[in-house]
């Protein structure tokens, strides 16, 4: 039988496959050799024993079967070489460089076999923080170009002792060619510091090393900086008051939950329900943030969560981490080493210029951080596990586009202004960047264009399309029109809410000549067809094109921008559009929500709302649950994070949801005399006054809402489904990440014989917006389907 040459395309290079195409090669007696290259993985292979016809297949199947835990195989492409090779044995050679088609692996949390490595005392890694193998360790955070080799990763700053290099150089062994492979001889180290920078030796604290020493000032209420795999954290006892009050004030984050890290699913269990599939989550590679039901008997510090019925736990993910938590029974408070909306610390410098005012201490080592990479949070919703951000442990794996989706012109989609991430479209793949966050914020807007810079040079991405959001003003948007116009590139601006449908569709592997689907999307706002603000949107379509066939009714925005930050003018403004200010003041004039109107320059924004001044008008479904907020007292005055008001009130729903059994949801009127149909919600304002008249429990109100609207919203979507006759829902946009919004609306999508498409890789956000972008711009160009 003659040679094979074998392509291996996918997740598969720093995970450990060479070494498994090795083995495998030598257990079914087969000779050539096999390397890393820009494309992937490329594999010659013959049978030792020319009789033996089999063997190559045999390979295939097993290679699949076999493939470490951290690889994925998109593809292997077989050809048949006519000449044998000149070869005697099986090698592994040297990486090619060359175009880059391949991807980078997430950086993974730490494998079994290097958390008892770090545990054992008679292991030459006992008790060694930057422990790790091709099953585990950093990747994106570390890496600076491909093919993925050490030089091209902020580990060839430590050159490999002689038995870390055996190890390296030692196909059998699981270190064979990790990048970041060191111990404690020739690897980083770490050490603590001082808020004024001096280092502090763990003697001066009694403990034997820095981590015992951090673990020591944790006790006794100190707030930590902790320099970890893609960035810092500050950390702080999660049931010392002081501690947690201590660290709001000086980050300016006063509402905003905090994210927890306990030891184990043990220490979860006793302030969060905990289920299996849930701890299988916690525990896998990627060991994202999971948002868990909150236990009453909780003893977590009251300043944790502050109006939530969820917290955001982790486990450690990181042999730091691991040492750290070794010893506490309870949970640490790990949340992101910034002020409030600053992107997080990756550089010592910085973090003693940025930081020494916010900690007590600073835990920081010699490893630099090349690319930040925030901790991912997910939330189990409609019966699975679905991201809420989309960072480490995730990101940069590439997602597969759908049937349909050829081979394109290079695209980058630039995303949108909140929660941005960026996509890179080529060969039927796309590569979606790690959460960004807000390129309102300054310096993350700074990190963004560095990011463009970073990925391209990563993946030799050299954009031809650039994707954008319609808004114009909009950061990502100027900049690619800007882009566009200097390089003589072809421009695309999807509209927000397209670009919504778009991503949930690909993140569902929907073809892209799959036939047009009823997309329901439901968010804070994007700039519509018309040029009005949308955001309750009905759009009948597919990846080419939509028509809006229904929407929420609009409602003012008095003051603009403002009205998003204070949701009493939202709550103002639809009290004005059902019937009146007067007429709900003298209607109830004793309840409480009144007084609190009352006590706000309503006048003004009465002024606005009838001029039509600075109050634009919306159909956004978020501003709509701000203004039943606002009606219960929920986010104050002024929101300290975007969404506070619609989480506060879904917390409050969910506490009555948990006790109760049936419950009837407030009505909203569906005018189906035109299209677009439109859903108004005047008729909840007086059934939901008159219930706080009444007084029903806030939480019940809070509940009656999202049912009444989850009702009204799958009724719609129902009923345009049978006119428009499709049979497939697609859900996405931020409101989505409302659990009891989801699940009902979802729920009562199927009870009509639909098929609701929910997101699964990618956030409902506007974090999955690149994606969608990407996507309609290689629709669009044509050669999407030149398959």
């Amino acid at each position: 039988m003659s040679a094979e040459r074998i392509r291996v395309r996918g997740l598969v290079q720093g995970v450990g496959f060479r070494p498994t195409v090795w083995r495998l090669a030598h257990e079914l007696g087969l000779l050539g050799d096999v390397r890393n290259d820009g494309e992937g993985v490329l594999i010659r292979l013959q049978p030792a024993d020319p009789t033996d016809t089999d063997a190559i297949e045999r390979f295939c199947t097993r290679l699949r079967a076999e493939c470490p835990p951290l690889a994925r195989i998109d593809a292997v492409e077989r050809t048949r070489l006519e000449a044998r090779l000149d070869t005697t044995t099986f090698a592994i050679l040297g990486s090619d460089a060359g175009a880059v088609h391949t991807g980078i692996v997430a950086d993974a949390a730490t494998c079994p076999a290097c958390l008892a490595e770090i545990r054992d005392p008679a292991d030459r890694r006992y008790r060694y923080p930057f422990t790790n193998c091709t099953h585990c360790g950093p990747r994106l955070s570390i890496v600076r170009g491909i093919p993925y080799d050490r030089a091209r990763t902020s580990m060839a700053a430590f050159p490999m002792c002689a038995r870390c290099r055996a190890e390296y150089e030692d196909p059998a062994d699981r270190r064979f060619h990790a990048q970041p492979n060191a111990c404690p001889d020739c690897g980083p180290h770490l050490w603590l510091v001082d808020a004024g920078g001096r280092e502090i030796a763990p003697a001066e604290l009694d403990a034997p090393d820095a981590i015992a020493a951090a673990s020591r000032l944790l006790t006794e209420g100190r707030i930590l900086a902790i320099k970890g795999i893609g960035g810092f954290h500050l950390a702080c006892d999660a049931t010392h008051d002081t501690a947690v009050e201590t660290l709001r004030q000086r980050k300016r984050r006063f509402a905003k939950p905090f994210a927890l890290m306990a030891r184990d699913p043990d220490v979860i269990r006793r302030h969060a329900r905990l289920s299996e599939l849930e701890v299988e989550w916690l525990a896998s590679p990627a060991a994202p943030i999971l948002l868990l039901e909150r236990l009453r008997d909780s003893d977590l510090a009251p300043g944790i969560a502050p109006g939530q019925s969820t917290l955001g736990f982790m486990l450690p993910y990181s042999p730091l981490h691991h040492l750290l938590l070794a010893d506490w029974d309870r949970p640490l408070v790990m949340t992101s080493g910034n002020l409030s909306d600053e992107p997080p610390c990756i550089d010592n410098a910085d973090a003693l210029a940025r930081l020494s005012g916010l900690a007590d201490h600073l835990l920081l080592h010699d490893r630099d951080i090349v690319n930040r990479v925030d901790d991912s949070v997910w939330r189990l919703m409609d019966g699975r596990p679905r991201p809420l951000r989309r960072a480490r442990g995730y990101a940069p794996a590439p997602i597969r586009l759908p049937p349909g989706f050829g081979s394109t012109a290079p695209i980058l989609a630039l995303g949108g202004e909140l929660k941005n991430s960026v996509c890179l479209i080529r060969d039927g793949s796309a590569i979606l960047s790690q959460h960004l966050g807000d390129l309102e914020e300054a310096r993350t807007a700074r990190e963004y264009r560095a990011t463009l810079a970073l990925y391209g040079e990563l993946f030799q991405h050299r954009p031809e399309i650039l994707a954008v959001d319609r808004h114009p003003d909009y950061h990502s948007t100027q900049l690619g029109r800007a882009w566009a116009e200097r390089e003589g590139l072809t421009l695309i601006e999807v509209q927000h809410h397209h670009a919504h449908l778009a991503s949930v569709l690909a993140d569902n592997d929907w073809p892209l000549d799959g036939g047009a689907v009823l997309g329901i999307l439901l968010d804070g706002l994007g700039l519509g067809e018309d040029g009005t603000l949308w955001g309750g949107e009905f759009l009948l379509g597919d990846y080419r094109g939509v028509r809006r066939v229904g929407h929420l009714t609009p409602a003012a925005m008095p003051g603009g921008v403002r009205a998003i930050r204070e949701p009493w003018r939202n709550l103002l403004a639809r009290l004005e559009d059902a019937g009146g200010w007067e007429h709900w003041r003298a209607r109830y004039p004793d309840l409480e929500v009144m007084r609190r109107l009352e006590a706000q320059p309503i006048g003004l924004a009465r002024s606005l709302i009838a001029r039509g001044l600075n109050a634009p008008r919306s159909s956004s479904a978020g501003r709509l649950f701000d203004a039943v907020a606002a009606a219960l007292g929920l986010g104050g005055e002024t929101l300290s994070y975007e969404g506070q008001a619609a989480i506060e009130l879904e917390a409050l729903a969910s506490t009555f949801a948990r006790t109760s059994g049936t419950e009837s949801g407030y009505v909203f009127d569906l005018d189906c005399s035109n299209r677009p149909w439109r859903l108004d919600p005047t008729p909840l304002w007086d059934a939901l006054l008159s219930d706080l008249e009444h007084g029903l429990p806030p939480a019940r109100v809070a509940a009656r809402f999202h049912l009444g609207f989850a009702a009204a919203i799958s009724d719609m979507g129902a009923r345009l489904a049978r006119d428009l006759a499709v049979e497939t829902i697609a859900l996405s946009g931020g409101v989505f990440q409302n659990r009891l919004l989801l699940e009902s609306v979802a729920g009562g999508l199927r009870d009509a014989g639909l098929t609701p498409l929910v997101h699964r890789r990618l956030p409902a956000n506007d974090g999955g917006l690149a994606l969608g972008q990407g996507c309609v711009a290689a629709a669009l160009t044509g050669d999407a389907a030149g398959a």
